[in-house]
């Protein structure tokens, strides 16, 4: 699917051409998305919102339209509700220290001691850590939906966790170690169903699947531009504009204000008042090239060609001997783990494996891939992980698992 897009896809690793599946860490950038930046530093670079001259006016202009087509990308209803970050990250840390500051028209703030804020047991440390830092803050307290016997949420569970003190409900829509695809229509619901607000980790979703965030009803959505085809740097956080309206801004500094005195500040409108500094103008250009270079080859028939590529791995996979396959059977959105395991029931060490397939032009991840709480759970020290992009194919598959059936040979 458009693998001539994709130049680096023609590079030799130790000699062997590169067979490239670590999509979940980063996903390459078509031409089209790195002619465009080459195009924003010779033609129009200029800082924005703040120049009369031309320059900034166009740079202006390029930046707020790649907004609406963010918004439009998601099902926003306004691109007032898109803001944009660093990615997925910065986007969740920014969203948790502001729900920290938020005091609201009762003068009560938002996030109080004796609160619950509830994540689930296949969290990325992003979707962790700022949440801990805010409980830690406000006397909260953090807590996890665990995970059935088959890898999948504990939704009776999440049910009897939920109370009049859950605040926040926040969850991946696709796991970044196991590629499952959780049911956070249903999530959202019963969160909103006990006065909940509920943010969606979309950083291995939206780039896999068609994400509405107005059919989903989710109060705020989390992804990066790196991870779907676009330049590192950019990311986005879509929320709801009545409680974007409420919360206060994470950073102060230029853009982010309507006027400055001496003894206090008002704030700009949104979605500029949670943008402060000089915008990524750049990578939101970018952004917008790699949304629309998606489109161009259809959404639906991205999501099928990588559920095709992955059901055909996981079964090669479950085929071999001595594979142990995470989640096996479960849907996926373009992510398997897995190790290889020794007779008497060991586990090979993922980075000998990944280090093994590396000298054979494969490039996967392996470790603990930023969740280590879930990997320690499931009793392991890391795994091995294949995640697909648009641009791999079924000899993509069939080259990994033949460096894979090698790497065995020599391990086991």
């Amino acid at each position: 699917m458009n693998r001539e897009d994709f130049a680096i896809l023609r590079e030799e690793v130790h000699g062997r051409p590169l067979v490239y599946l670590d999509n979940a860490a980063t996903s390459q950038k078509p031409q089209q998305v790195i002619d465009a930046i080459v195009e924003a530093y010779s033609k129009w670079n200029s800082n924005i919102h703040r120049g009369v001259h031309h320059l900034s006016q166009l740079a202006t202009a390029h930046h707020e339209e790649a907004r609406k087509t963010v918004a439009a990308f998601i099902g926003a209803q306004s691109s007032d509700e898109i803001v944009f970050t660093k990615g997925t990250t910065d986007s969740l840390n920014a969203l948790a220290f502001s729900l920290g500051e938020w005091k609201m028209d009762n003068g009560k703030w938002k996030i109080c001691e004796g609160d619950e804020i509830i994540i689930s047991g296949l969290e990325h440390h992003s979707n962790i850590v700022p949440w801990q830092m805010l409980c830690a803050r406000k006397g909260a307290t953090l807590r996890h939906i665990p995970l059935r016997e088959d890898l999948t949420l504990d939704i009776e569970a999440f049910a009897k966790m939920l109370s009049e003190r859950t605040k926040l409900v926040s969850v991946a829509h696709v796991s970044n170690v196991l590629g499952t695809i959780q049911p956070v229509e249903q999530i959202i619901e019963m969160a909103h169903q006990q006065g909940a607000l509920v943010c969606i980790d979309g950083a291995q979703s939206v780039p896999h699947m068609k994400v509405d965030v107005q059919a989903l009803d989710c109060d705020f959505l989390a992804f990066s531009g790196h991870k779907m085809y676009g330049p590192t740097g950019i990311g986005v956080l879509y929320g709801k504009q009545k409680w974007l309206k409420q919360l206060p801004p994470h950073e102060g500094g230029g853009e982010m204000i309507e006027h400055v005195y001496w003894d206090h500040t008002t704030f700009n409108e949104l979605p500029y008042k949670f943008e402060a500094g000089t915008p990524n103008f750049v990578g939101s250009y970018a952004l917008q090239r790699a949304i629309e270079y998606m489109q161009g080859l259809g959404l639906e028939a991205i999501e099928a060609h990588e559920r095709e590529l992955t059901t055909y791995c996981e079964q090669l996979l479950r085929e071999m001997q001595g594979v142990k396959v995470y989640a096996a059977g479960q849907p996926k959105a373009g992510v398997i783990s897995f190790n290889l395991t020794t007779d008497d029931d060991g586990t090979i060490h993922p980075f000998d494996v990944g280090t093994l397939l590396d000298q054979q032009g494969i490039a996967v991840r392996t470790g603990h891939h930023c969740a280590e709480p879930l990997i320690r759970d499931l009793g392991l020290s890391g795994t091995v992980r294949v995640s697909f992009g648009l641009y791999n194919d079924k000899r993509d598959v069939e080259a990994f698992i033949q460096a894979l059936k090698r790497a065995q040979s020599m391990l086991v």
